[in-house]
């Protein structure tokens, strides 16, 4: 056997014991499968890391995933379609359930009839500050303010509900800031936690009785066409 082939042989077996296949071997040492195969025949077959397997499941399981975020889509998007173009009566009937189902609400214990809303949703806040307009509540009527962890970044929050409602971030009310327990695991982290956004109607007694009133005559219309 020549030297260089020797070297090639025990290159061959260093490679196997590294974990190498037949074919990462072969590409390297542009030698044949055969002979890679008769180099290291005696050899165990390299088990695949950790790692190694967990890529192969994501390659095999890529294109499954693909097509169920196509299909989820999809569905989302159709269902997008059946909404079509909302007639003010619809916007009033959603912003009565919206508000009842996130907004503050009156205790028979702790009397406190005003309309205060909070959410750490951009999409619903829009559609509430929508609900308001259609209302008549003007502008100058609300209030924000940002409610948040105090480890978050507070400056990016800020500015991101003060775009997002079109104001100033000066205008916005002092932000209230949860106190940080390092021993609860929370999720809300990163750099898409922007914590809540507190709408506060001024002067809003009124409004808020019209709203409990309007949620109860959801209700019995609900009962009467069971």
């Amino acid at each position: 056997m020549t030297r260089a082939k020797t070297e090639l042989q025990s290159r061959a077996r260093e490679l196997r014991l590294a974990g190498r296949t037949y074919d990462e071997i072969v590409a390297e040492l542009g030698v044949s499968k055969s002979s890679v195969s008769l180099w290291v025949r005696d050899l165990p077959k390299p088990q695949k890391t950790a790692e190694q397997m967990h890529a192969m499941q994501e390659a095999r399981w890529a294109p499954h995933r693909q097509r169920q975020a196509i299909a989820r889509q999809q569905t989302k998007l159709g269902a997008a379609h059946e909404i079509g173009r909302m007639t003010d009566r619809e916007l009033f009937l959603l912003g009565v359930g919206l508000y009842w189902s996130e907004g503050a609400k009156s205790k028979p214990h702790k009397l406190r009839e005003r309309a205060t809303f909070i959410n750490s949703d951009p999409d619903m806040i829009q559609v509430y500050l929508a609900w308001l307009a259609l209302l008549g509540v003007e502008p100058g009527q609300i209030q924000y303010r940002v409610m948040i962890h105090e480890s978050a970044d507070i400056g990016r929050a800020e500015q991101f509900w003060a775009d997002l409602v079109g104001i100033d971030v000066a205008a916005l009310q002092k932000t209230t800031l949860k106190k940080h327990n390092p021993v609860t695991v929370r999720k809300n982290v990163g750099e898409n936690y922007r914590g809540c956004l507190v709408i506060d109607v001024r002067r809003s007694a009124e409004l808020y009785r019209r709203i409990e009133g309007w949620w109860y005559g959801i209700v019995w219309g609900a009962r009467s066409t069971a």
